[in-house]
């Protein structure tokens, strides 16, 4: 990861994030410090792409015992 300094960041921004959305990752220093990192954006998911992953996810759910609701699990925790 390639680090620029925060005047230098200012002065090159257009540059900086044209070469981050390439796939770069640029790091941005303040006094000599880390202080935030450009990364590419993460592309937006199809309609498809969000509904299998939601599925993914509701499998691995594990269902609630018989004749428990959320409700009951609710009142349980807070015993």
């Amino acid at each position: 990861m390639r680090t620029v300094g925060l005047f230098e960041a200012k002065q090159k921004l257009s540059e900086l994030v044209e070469r981050a959305s390439e796939g770069e990752q640029i790091g941005i220093t303040r006094r000599g410090k880390l202080a935030a990192v450009i990364v590419p954006a993460r592309p937006e998911l199809s309609m498809e792409e969000a509904f299998a992953q939601i599925d993914r996810i509701r499998s691995k759910v594990k269902p609630l015992p018989k004749g428990m609701t959320i409700k009951d699990l609710i009142e349980e925790g807070r015993r």
